[in-house]
């Protein structure tokens, strides 16, 4: 379920937090899911429960886990949340090729009309 790559750079808790965070994406995992025991994912992946701990109270700061006392952690319904990283996503990618285009000399006005072109279409203007 979690891939972890003791040799990576990475810390292993920011390791099971991208897991948790790649299956919640993919719909692996549901809202509403118990997430493992701290205490048994710990075993399962032989590594200290205070690192699965930590990756959880990360999860749960960032919206994607909710834990409930005595019953354990269960995935958030992260529709909105999804929504919010995808268009930060996007919009940094479109920043990205915008920089390149006007690095390319393409003018501004055939920037606007090619965002223009794509709002009349999504209104159904074309």
């Amino acid at each position: 379920m979690f891939d972890i790559d003791e040799k990576s750079r990475m810390p292993i808790y920011e390791q099971i937090t991208e897991n948790v965070k790649r299956l919640i994406m993919q719909g692996v995992l549901l809202p509403d899911e118990k997430l493992p025991s701290v205490r048994s994912l710990a075993q399962e992946l032989t590594i200290n429960p205070n690192t699965i701990q930590k990756a959880y109270r990360e999860l749960e700061r960032e919206g994607y886990l909710i834990s409930r006392p005595g019953k354990g952690s269960f995935v958030n319904d992260m529709t909105e949340t999804m929504n919010r990283e995808h268009i930060k996503t996007l919009t940094d990618e479109v920043e990205r090729l915008i920089r390149e285009l006007v690095f390319l000399d393409v003018p501004g006005v055939n920037l606007k009309e090619i965002v223009d072109k794509a709002v009349r279409e999504k209104e159904g203007h074309e």
